[in-house]
């Protein structure tokens, strides 16, 4: 396994999810970084930094608990990320319930002159944070 490239990610998850730390995206990222999640394409450092933000403003205390890579090739790495958090802010319509959530996030990245360039993400959050919601907010 590729241990700079493994860091690298690590370094980018605890300095932008775990600090808040906008900066580091310009170092660790593509400029033409596309991500995708589902069936949509995202692209861009404008986008890290706006979902990143709504992240950590719907989930103010939220930490990374693990980081686990799982298989690596030449230029991509899979791996998946445990964080915690409590909601308290609405977040793509789901109400805050105020309670703690926990959820993993799959992630394959590609590498490009040793910059994360691309991104496929598969994500519990939603789900969970719907599971905590109490039924009379829904």
């Amino acid at each position: 396994m590729d241990k700079a490239r493994e860091e690298k990610i690590r370094y980018a998850v605890e300095e932008l999810i775990g600090k808040g730390n906008l900066k580091v995206i310009a170092e660790t990222f593509a400029v033409d970084y596309v991500g995708h999640a589902g069936d949509k394409k995202y692209s861009g450092h404008s986008f890290i930094k706006k979902i990143i933000t709504q992240l950590r403003e719907a989930l103010p205390d939220i930490r990374v608990v693990e980081v686990k890579f799982l298989a690596q090739d030449s230029n991509t790495i899979t791996w998946q990320r445990s964080l915690e958090g409590t909601n308290k802010v609405e977040m793509h319509g789901i109400p805050p319930s105020g309670k703690k959530v926990t959820w993993v996030d799959m992630i394959v990245s590609r590498f490009h002159n040793e910059k994360i360039a691309e991104e496929w993400v598969v994500s519990e959050l939603m789900g969970e944070l719907l599971l905590k919601v109490p039924q009379s907010q829904k």
